[in-house]
Order: structure tokens, then sequence, then C-alpha cells
């Protein structure tokens, strides 16, 4: 399994980001190597759609897994249309909930919102 977490540093360590669309990393975790790298997140600085973007990027990347605190609906569309399952991310490094992830300890996250539209 591909697994995507939005990051604020190229770290294990670091905390979870709490914006999906503007995080400046993304950590991709592949359960069957164990091994992790981090993206940049070439939508941090999109003037709109920054979610939607990154929501591609991380489709593209073949992400099995989302592990995120939030999430709008129009990345969630994307995500979902790529079989991909979005979890909750708990408070804790990017390390705790991968590891929270292979215990079957996070819930699917069932709070998408509608997005922030800037006109």
């Amino acid at each position: 399994m591909i697994i995507a977490v939005p990051a604020e540093s190229q770290s294990l360590d670091s905390p979870i980001c709490q914006s999906f669309g503007r995080a400046p990393f993304y950590c991709i975790y592949d359960s069957e190597t164990e091994r992790s790298r981090f993206i940049e997140n070439t939508a941090v600085k999109a003037s709109g759609g920054a979610g939607v973007e990154a929501a591609q990027l991380l489709a593209d990347q073949g992400v099995h897994i989302l592990i995120t605190y939030r999430l709008g609906e129009h990345a969630a569309r994307i995500l979902n249309a790529a079989d991909a399952q979005i979890l909750k991310a708990v408070d804790l490094s990017i390390a705790d909930n991968i590891a929270s992830w292979k215990e079957r300890a996070l819930n699917a996250l069932d709070e998408i919102h509608s997005g922030y539209h800037h006109g």
C-alpha cells in the first residue's frame, strides 16, 4: 500500500500539516518496502484549487491511503475516483500515524468540508 501524509517538513518526526492542499510536502510511505520519501507539493502556491491539484498529485503517485486532518469535497472526489481511502489523522508525528495505521487504529475521515473558495 502507498500511504500519503501531508507534512510540515521532510522528516518522519514532523507533525502532520493542518492544511492538506497547502502542505509544503507529502510523505509517501510504501508499506511493502517500509520505505518513505518526501515530495514537494507543487500546488502549495496556487492562487486557488490547491487541494484539487494536491489530490491529483497524490493520485498520480498511486496513493491508496491518505492520512489527513481535513479535506475538501473536490479533493476527496479526486481521491475517491482513484480508489484511495481517506483516514483521519491523530495529533502525533507522521511516523506515529503510520504506526497507528499498521495497528488499524485510524478511523475514516467522515467530515469532508466544502472547500475554501476565494472569490
